[in-house]
């Protein structure tokens, strides 16, 4: 009978409420017992575990149901978290920047942020143990490498304990009518990766770079002439107008995230792994320590060199692979490239994000 539905709803609501104060409880004794999972960790287990389900389910085996299934049990396992783990997260903010959304998909939204101004200060926070994690951005599928992310760590030792892919979909947003724009404010790079599209639609309108996307976003809440290149969650945060969504030219515009911290990251079977490494300046130096690679038979999924702070035609090169540092055919490689660089340092394996 209709009049027993919300009863039934307010039956599987309670349940619901209960196991999750039932799942709190238990992350609760595992912290206690020094066994709770990293947040990498935990993450690669619902992964998982949603393959499981969806495999037995065909009611969730659409992409977008998916990611929202996904989507609340990472809130969830935030709350759960609460007082435990993994305390502070600090990121590039302001909140509603991309740096915040993609902090928001590895850690969950419950669980507390610290934004800070710079991708240094980020580095800082998780140094000095002002925060328990971080998350700065390392490479855009259009841009490329992001620079101060890679200088620093040339410059300080940091543990990546894993990372995240967010797709990146800008939006032009404004408190004013189209007709009334004459300035477009944004960061440098989500300027960039739309000039296109701005350049065929608002061909007069002055491009303003300015410190964040929420902070374009703030500006174009008290200025009608302003419009923003920004997030959806920004633009309703400033109740702005979508004037028009992803608007960036490549479609497929994606940046990758690397979170740091201290958590020690087990194998999944599904990992990788990253290094950075300084060889001899010298004729075949590079290819040596290439050949190691091909050698063991690893994967290399990324490689980029770096100019060595404070030396002139010097280079450090970022290397990430297929494999975790546990294996052996990945440890046997890493002792042999001891042995022929000048530096070598493991910045940490964990899973491969999925995106």
């Amino acid at each position: 009978m209709p009049s027993s539905q919300p009863d039934t709803l307010d039956q599987l609501d309670l349940q619901l409420l209960r196991l999750i104060q039932q799942r709190r409880k238990h992350v609760k004794t595992l912290a206690d017992a020094q066994s709770l999972p990293s947040v990498g960790q935990s993450n690669a287990r619902l992964d998982q575990l949603l393959d499981v389900f969806c495999r037995d389910s065909t009611e969730a085996s659409e992409k977008k149901s998916v990611q929202s299934l996904r989507q609340t049990l990472q809130h969830i396992d935030s709350y759960c978290r609460l007082g435990v783990g993994p305390g502070a997260v600090s990121f590039l903010g302001p909140k509603y920047s991309y740096s915040h959304l993609a902090a928001i998909k590895y850690f969950g939204d419950a669980t507390p942020f610290a934004p800070v101004a710079t991708i240094p200060a980020v580095f800082d926070a998780v140094h000095r143990g002002d925060a328990a994690g971080g998350l700065v951005p390392i490479e855009n599928s259009t841009d490329g490498r992001v620079v101060d992310t890679l200088g620093m760590f040339a410059r300080r030792h940091m543990q990546i304990c894993g990372e995240v892919l967010l797709p990146i979909h800008h939006n032009l947003l404004a408190s004013g009518r189209r007709d009334q724009i004459t300035e477009i404010h944004s960061k440098p790079q989500a300027l960039s990766q739309c000039r296109v599209w701005l350049a065929a639609n608002f061909p007069a309108a002055a491009l303003i770079e300015v410190g964040s996307t929420t902070t374009a976003a703030e500006s174009a809440a008290q200025h009608a002439h302003i419009a923003a290149v920004a997030s959806l969650p920004a633009g309703r945060e400033y109740g702005l107008d979508v004037l028009n969504q992803n608007i960036e030219d490549n479609r497929e515009n994606v940046t990758r995230f690397a979170v740091l911290g201290r958590d020690e990251t087990h194998p999944t079977g599904k990992d990788k792994t990253s290094l950075l490494f300084q060889v001899e300046h010298q004729p075949g130096a590079l290819a040596g320590a290439m050949s190691v690679f091909s050698q063991s038979q690893l994967n290399l999924t990324w490689i980029e060199s770096f100019p060595l702070p404070g030396s002139r035609n010097e280079y450090l090169f970022f290397v990430e692979f297929s494999g975790h540092r546990g294996e052996n055919r990945v440890a046997t490689a890493i002792d042999q490239l001891g042995t022929i660089t000048r530096r070598l340092e493991i910045l940490g394996s964990y899973p491969v994000a999925v995106l």
